[in-house]
């Protein structure tokens, strides 16, 4: 199964994308921790990334495109994947599709988390990120364990730099600019639309009922507070 997840930034992708990785054994691909990983790696492609990441701007399809493209051909990918991040543009969907009908592998589902721009902000004010694993907490609905801590390696919690209020609202601007048009160009009975506005438990129950009745069923019905457009 290819899943791909849609969401603002805060919308809680990071956490669905890790409970799908967990129940259907496939890799969660996470475009913003690849790079991320580069900026620490210092890397011809970090430094470039770097630069785009601290202002809330997004990289260049050509450049993302390679990067996704060169990341499916690793073997874990051979059973399915979960894309988080990707795509971000209509040109990056369309690129995405032919690298589908190329390798033959089955259209993705989309699954469309949609949360208020207000939640938004106030997730991302609380939201506190694991340098070293890239776990994310949330101070208030999903805190750590141990206050400051990582429950995974016990690494620092710190926030994010495009979590800061000034960069938050121009990575707002770009997805509404360029990642909006998506759910139009996905709309189908590929794509699942689900109320992120809840508990991150609850979101994952509403997927998991999205995705069974993709695996198992040609007429597709809502699922309790899954809303399809």
């Amino acid at each position: 199964m290819i899943v791909l997840l849609f969401g603002a930034p805060g919308s809680g992708k990071g956490t669905q994308a890790r409970f799908i990785s967990e129940s259907k054994a496939i890799p969660a691909i996470s475009t913003g921790d690849m790079l991320r990983a580069e900026c620490r790696a210092g890397t011809d492609l970090g430094k470039a990334a770097c630069a785009v990441l601290a202002n809330g701007s997004l990289l260049d399809d050509v450049t993302m495109n390679a990067i996704v493209a060169k990341r499916l051909q690793q073997p874990d990918c051979s059973r399915g994947f979960i894309l988080d991040g990707y795509p971000r543009t209509v040109p990056q969907a369309v690129s995405l599709k032919q690298l589908l009908e190329h390798e033959g592998l089955p259209e993705p589902e989309i699954v469309h988390l949609d949360v208020p721009d207000a939640s938004l902000v106030a997730r991302l004010s609380s939201r506190r990120y694991c340098p070293s694993c890239g776990r994310t907490y949330h101070l208030v609905a999903q805190p750590p364990a141990r206050t400051g801590q990582c429950d995974d390696d016990g690494e620092a919690l710190i926030q994010r730099s495009d979590d800061e209020a000034g960069v938050v609202v121009e990575r707002l601007k770009a997805y509404h600019k360029l990642t909006e048009p998506l759910i139009q160009y996905y709309q189908g009975p590929h794509y699942h639309r689900v109320d992120g506005d809840c508990t991150p438990r609850e979101i994952s129950m509403r997927i998991a009922a999205a995705l069974v009745a993709a695996a198992g069923q040609d007429d597709r019905e809502p699922v309790g507070c899954l809303k399809r457009q």
